[in-house]
């Protein structure tokens, strides 16, 4: 899926999910028709009806429930991507306090590591992995923080508070890791999928006098469901195609640092 949304525009995806649901469905409905005539599937209304009612209030509920928990994750991983910009940003106003060489060494390794997640991490997450020059970078900079000494209570509170920082890059960092190939389980895409399948095909049990209104109503549902379905597959890899998070914030926040002049 990762190498589909690579590859393929998600618009032109959307339109070949569409595509299939509608042939599904509306050529479902034709088969049924020309097998056993709208007449003898019109003694089913009322029984299908019902029925399908049940079965489209419960995949409806699934669908929405999918779309609501990858939105929800879409969000947590925007929001994780800024606090790591701002962390990293942060990091950089406290160096000037450091005392000796960490906070130049800190400075020259932030820089490095933000470059590395905007052109080499982003790529990776792409295809759902991360970056191993990304990830020599972070341990850097743990390693030119640790090379310091506290020699004074402001030194301590500084240290603290620049490790406490870094604690918060790396777990963001982490956030955004786990999310980038997918959050949603296999087995609930089979779910789907298989619910799709009974949902769209149901319409072929129904029989009406009016050929194009049923062709228009299976349509209508088909269409609905493979765009819901769409939506659904592109928030749950955030970092993939064409819609994708910005790596806007990790780039405001090296500009800050290759301009900020030291605090008089």
């Amino acid at each position: 899926m990762l190498q589909l949304f690579n590859e393929v525009s998600p618009w032109l995806l959307a339109l070949g999910i569409v595509a299939i649901a509608e042939a599904y469905s509306i050529g479902l409905m034709l088969l049924c028709r020309r097998r056993f005539g709208s007449d003898r599937l019109a003694l089913n209304n009322e029984v299908a009806g019902f029925k399908f009612a049940v079965i489209g209030v419960f995949y409806a509920v699934l669908l929405a429930f999918v779309v609501v928990a990858v939105w929800e994750n879409y969000r947590d991983t925007e929001t994780a991507v800024r606090n790591e910009a701002k962390a990293l940003a942060d990091i950089h106003h406290v160096s000037y306090a450091l005392s000796g060489d960490v906070g130049a060494n800190l400075r020259q390794h932030l820089a490095s590591y933000i470059e590395k997640v905007r052109d080499s991490e982003w790529p990776s997450m792409a295809r759902g992995l991360a970056s191993e020059d990304a990830q020599g970078e972070l341990r850097l900079l743990n390693r030119a923080l640790f090379q310091g000494s506290a020699q004074q209570l402001r030194d301590a509170e500084l240290y603290h508070h620049t490790l406490d920082l870094l604690t918060v890059v790396s777990d963001n960092r982490s956030e955004r890791l786990d999310s980038s190939d997918g959050s949603v389980p296999t087995a609930l895409w089979l779910v789907l999928l298989a619910g799709a399948v009974i949902t769209l095909g149901y319409p072929s049990f129904f029989g009406t006098s009016n050929l194009v209104a049923q062709i228009l109503m299976t349509a209508s549902l088909a269409a609905l469901v493979a765009l819901t379905a769409f939506v659904a597959l592109v928030l749950d890899y955030p970092f993939t195609g064409d819609v994708q998070i910005s790596r806007a914030p990790f780039e405001q926040s090296l500009r800050e640092i290759l301009q900020k002049e030291p605090p008089p």
